[in-house]
């Protein structure tokens, strides 16, 4: 009797588990379907924030959506400098903290920012008498110039449910960087942006990788006004020259490993309106009484 109890509730368990795994599916199923819409909905609009969209990336997010894929997720965000990342990645913040905060979900995204990886070059600005002078001589736009492997680290401990001290570098022209400075926790979504983000050394740390594209013109007009907030002064010709040829040759390329190529001359509501469509789908699924596929 205890053989047979034993038996009918093991078949039980495994019914059970089938079901709910039958049930996984087919809402996975439905998740990707709408993903799909609002993603060719974008694709085909006149001003569309998306330039490319690969195949599998659709997929992968409705396994995180669906919460099939049972984890945190991490994203990360590269292009040339002036290309319009970091305001992206600021709007990308601001859309899910304010969702955050309308259903008061904790911890929903926490922001690593690649440049504060350059490793500290303050004595040499010193020794040079001005980051002016130092920048002649001292090449920022290399991936090598980054600390990447500590970042690497940082967002697996991150992913893992760690704690994490993150540096923080100074980039009002003094190359100081302090470590152990900037508390980051564990958090839903894991977001980074910077120049290297899709290099070699850190690639591999992200769930979805995003490349941001912008023309020449409009990247070296926004680069100039950078330049003049930060005092480069007769050396920003040699510095912009320098920038647009690494980045030919250290940049450019990480394209190729993007799930997604955006627009950085897009109008900053359209990917906040963007972004929504996607929490919509979130709302509907853990924050509502209405059935996704109903």
């Amino acid at each position: 009797m205890q053989n047979t109890v034993t038996k009918t509730t093991n078949s039980g368990k495994r019914t059970s588990s089938l079901k709910f795994k039958k049930n996984n599916i087919i809402l996975l199923q439905h998740v990707e379907k709408r993903l799909r819409n609002i993603f060719e909905e974008e694709m085909h609009s006149s001003d569309s924030i998306l330039i490319k969209v690969s195949d599998s990336v659709i997929h992968k997010l409705a396994l995180f959506l669906s919460g099939y894929t049972d984890r945190s997720c991490s994203i990360g965000i590269a292009g040339e400098t002036a290309s319009g990342k970091s305001t992206i990645t600021y709007d990308i913040i601001d859309t899910i903290e304010a969702f955050a905060q309308e259903y008061c979900v904790d911890n929903a995204i926490t922001r690593i920012n690649t440049d504060d990886y350059y490793y500290d070059r303050s004595e040499m600005v010193k020794q040079a008498g001005s980051f002016a002078e130092f920048a002649k001589n001292y090449d920022l736009d290399i991936p090598e110039a980054l600390e990447l492997e500590l970042m690497k680290k940082h967002i697996k401990q991150l992913l893992s449910g760690e704690t994490v001290y993150l540096p923080k570098y100074d980039m009002s022209g003094t190359a100081i960087r302090n470590d152990n400075v900037t508390k980051a926790v564990p958090s839903k979504i894991v977001i980074s942006e910077g120049l290297f983000t899709l290099t070699q050394k850190v690639v591999d740390a992200f769930d979805f990788k995003i490349y941001v594209d912008v023309t020449g013109s409009v990247q070296k007009e926004r680069f100039y006004r950078r330049a003049a907030e930060r005092s480069l002064g007769s050396s920003v010709d040699e510095v912009y020259k320098n920038a647009s040829d690494k980045a030919k040759i250290y940049i450019h390329p990480t394209a190729k490993m993007a799930d997604i190529i955006l627009s950085g001359e897009a109008d900053r509501a359209a990917y906040k309106h963007f972004i929504n469509k996607i929490l919509g789908i979130v709302k509907e699924l853990h924050y509502s009484n209405i059935l996704l596929y109903s």
